[in-house]
């Protein structure tokens, strides 16, 4: 199963494998991945049991296991046995008991998922404003500079002698 996605100025989409961890280490350049991406896919490939967990759950949410299932399931009931129900039964329920784990584990590693890249940004978002307050705060800092340094220029230029103009008419005379 492929997605195909459009890079932008890119005139024809570029193809690239499902995302299971594994493909996804061997077929992206891990520059271009969120951090908390890589790293759980990292983890995951990193274990054959969730590598075995993912490859079940990419399987059994395509349509090539729906078209193998609608095949098995009329030869097993046209050919196979003459009365089909009670073992295709407890075939299809056993089945859906496991199916049903694997989407399970697929839930939950996309909540871990979820919630990892929410940790990672909320972290990200904590220095951004600690390094926001203190830039503005050096910002302040030298306007208040400016303001002096502009105060001590004006008195140095203007002579302590003579009066300032403030614009009044009694001054005027």
């Amino acid at each position: 199963m492929t997605t195909t996605t459009a890079a932008p100025g890119d005139p024809k989409p570029a193809h690239r494998p499902y995302l299971r961890p594994t493909r996804l280490l061997k077929h992206s350049e891990s520059s271009l991945l969120h951090p908390t991406v890589l790293a759980e896919a990292e983890r995951r490939a990193g274990s054959v049991q969730l590598r075995i967990a993912d490859s079940i759950t990419a399987f059994a949410g395509s349509m090539a296991f729906v078209y193998i299932h609608v095949a098995l399931f009329v030869v097993w009931m046209l050919w196979l046995e003459k009365n089909p129900w009670p073992t295709l039964t407890l075939i299809v329920s056993l089945e859906a008991i496991f199916l049903s784990t694997f989407v399970m584990i697929g839930q939950n590693r996309q909540s871990a998922f979820q919630q990892a890249k929410a940790d990672r940004d909320y972290s990200d978002q904590e220095k951004l404003l600690v390094e926001n307050t203190e830039l503005t705060r050096t910002i302040r800092d030298l306007s208040q500079q400016i303001h002096d340094l502009t105060t001590q220029i004006h008195q140095h230029v203007v002579s302590p002698g003579a009066a300032p103009a403030t614009g009044d008419a009694s001054t005027v005379g």
